[in-house]
């Protein structure tokens, strides 16, 4: 069981990340409104993994990513991208992102991606 932070500024999409990632026996340690809260929590939590979405306010998932990768630079991190960002996506994955979802997303692909950063 992995300990997961999830950062979206969107409550449907967090409480649906939620819902999934529970479901799939793991545990949400905590969960943010921006990429600020992000980068706070995953100092104060650990998380295993921590799932970004890219556009938020305040600190972007970008910028959120940029500042994770400091701190640990051995962090998982799963983007979550909306359709459409491929370039963001890229730009993610060289920064170290370990992968990314792209929303509306179906539950399997969530957890397959979940599991492949996971182990890896």
């Amino acid at each position: 069981m992995a300990r997961i932070v999830i950062a979206d500024d969107s409550q449907f999409m967090r409480t649906l990340l939620k819902n999934i990632i529970e479901k799939a026996g793991h545990e949400v340690v905590g969960e943010a409104s921006n990429g600020q809260e992000a980068v706070d929590l995953f100092k104060k939590l650990n998380p295993d993994l921590v799932i970004l979405d890219i556009v938020m306010p305040v600190m972007d998932g970008m910028e959120a990513l940029k500042k994770i990768i400091e701190i640990n630079p051995n962090a998982k991190v799963l983007m979550c991208t909306g359709l459409g960002q491929q370039k963001l996506v890229i730009q993610a994955i060289e920064l170290g992102a370990k992968g990314y979802i792209v929303k509306p997303f179906q539950a399997e692909f969530v957890i397959k991606e979940i599991e492949r950063i996971l182990s890896g």
